[in-house]
């Protein structure tokens, strides 16, 4: 990164879940960096699958040197593994955490005495050259969680926040796309505590960011990282168009979102995007949801409630705090449908959610009379 700064971290390219939930056909890396100065600090680790290169790549930075502090900015085990080989490998190692990390620490570690440094809101550390100012940044996305900026170096050590899915260099060119779909799914119900960490950050004269994962920010890619977060932190809309995400179990519903896609595009709508919730990751349509700010929801009758990936789809939402849209309604049910009572319970659960048009109720197979209502819809949504 820079003369003093040195990275530390490794790529998980063989990684196929994330947090055992989120695919990630890219891999995932884990950063982690060392600050060589008068005094050597390490900020953070690695996880356990990557551990063993960490503690290969630290030993080469250090050339010998020992490091007199460990900055943990986030507790999660993805960025700790670490600690406790670390502090057995250096015994007057000072671990410098957030004063909520310190209360956390025992809960991964219960049989580890470390030389702990708590420290708050505005407190900093020098190293010789390079001065670090702790920035706490709780529910970012854990409470514990903190950033430090180098103001020496004019570097943000960021913790969770600007990462991405994907080995280090797998979106460097199209950092928004992972970023996105990493940020609505892992901070996604946090957009006030995000918000609020933008406004300190905005009083920082911040060259480049480093995540925990993801590419170093700079220049205009960290321009474009600091305006989309101030997008997603609100919860305002990104993109124009519409986006319709399907739960069909014969095919019948999917008929009608092909019949109203084509009546959207037909009225004007420049981009319409389409997702099978049966089919689809469902972290990516989430990601969608939060992109857009007009949804159609087009889902089958179950068992007197509503298709599953269709409510499971809706339960994510919710958990991750999705507002500020408007949804418009079209169920499916040969005797008795119930999807659109289903989806509009839990549409009413969320904040500031506007219900667009009439719900449109389906019987089976798209019927010739079925298109009137698909176009009054259509009409509402392009209102």
């Amino acid at each position: 990164m820079t003369d003093m700064i040195k990275y530390i971290g490794c790529d998980d390219a063989d990684l196929t879940l994330f947090e055992s939930q989120y695919a990630v056909p890219d891999g995932m890396c884990y950063n982690s960096y060392v600050i060589l100065d008068e005094k050597v600090a390490i900020m953070d680790s690695s996880d356990k699958r990557t551990l063993e290169r960490w503690k290969s790549n630290l030993k080469a930075a250090l050339d010998g040197r020992k490091p007199d502090y460990l900055i943990v900015h986030h507790l999660e085990p993805d960025h700790s593994s670490g600690i406790a080989e670390i502090v057995a490998m250096y015994p007057d190692l000072q671990l410098v955490c957030s004063a909520k990390a310190s209360t956390m620490i025992p809960l991964y570690f219960p049989d580890i005495k470390m030389n702990l440094m708590a420290v708050k809101d505005g407190d900093s550390l020098s190293l010789g050259t390079h001065e670090l100012h702790f920035v706490m940044a709780p529910m970012v996305h854990w409470p514990e969680v903190m950033v430090t900026y180098d103001s020496t170096a004019r570097t943000l050590f960021s913790a969770d926040a600007f990462g991405t899915f994907g080995v280090m260099e797998a979106n460097a060119d199209d950092w928004a796309c992972e970023a996105r779909r990493y940020y609505f799914n892992i901070c996604g119900k946090y957009g006030i505590p995000v918000s609020t960490l933008l406004k300190k950050v905005s009083a920082l004269d911040v060259e480049r960011i480093l995540p925990l994962h993801g590419p170093v920010l700079s220049g205009e890619k960290l321009a474009e990282a600091l305006r989309l977060y101030r997008i997603w932190s609100s919860y305002d809309i990104e993109s124009e168009g519409v986006f319709i995400a399907y739960a069909s179990i014969h095919g019948c519903t999917g008929q009608a979102v092909e019949k109203i896609a084509g009546i959207l595009r037909a009225r004007g709508c420049k981009k319409v995007v389409i997702t099978d919730l049966c089919r689809s990751d469902q972290s990516e349509a989430v990601e969608d949801a939060f992109r857009y700010g007009k949804i159609v929801l087009a889902a089958s009758s179950y068992d007197g409630g509503l298709f599953s990936p269709m409510y499971d789809f809706l339960h994510r939402l919710q958990t991750k705090a999705w507002q500020k849209r408007e949804v418009s309604i079209i169920e499916n049910g040969s005797w008795a449908p119930s999807a659109g009572r289903v989806m509009r319970q839990m549409l009413e659960e969320m904040k500031d959610i506007t219900i667009k048009g009439d719900t449109v109720t389906l019987r089976g197979v798209l019927k010739a009379e079925d298109t009137q209502a698909l176009e009054n819809l259509a009409g509402a949504i392009m209102e």
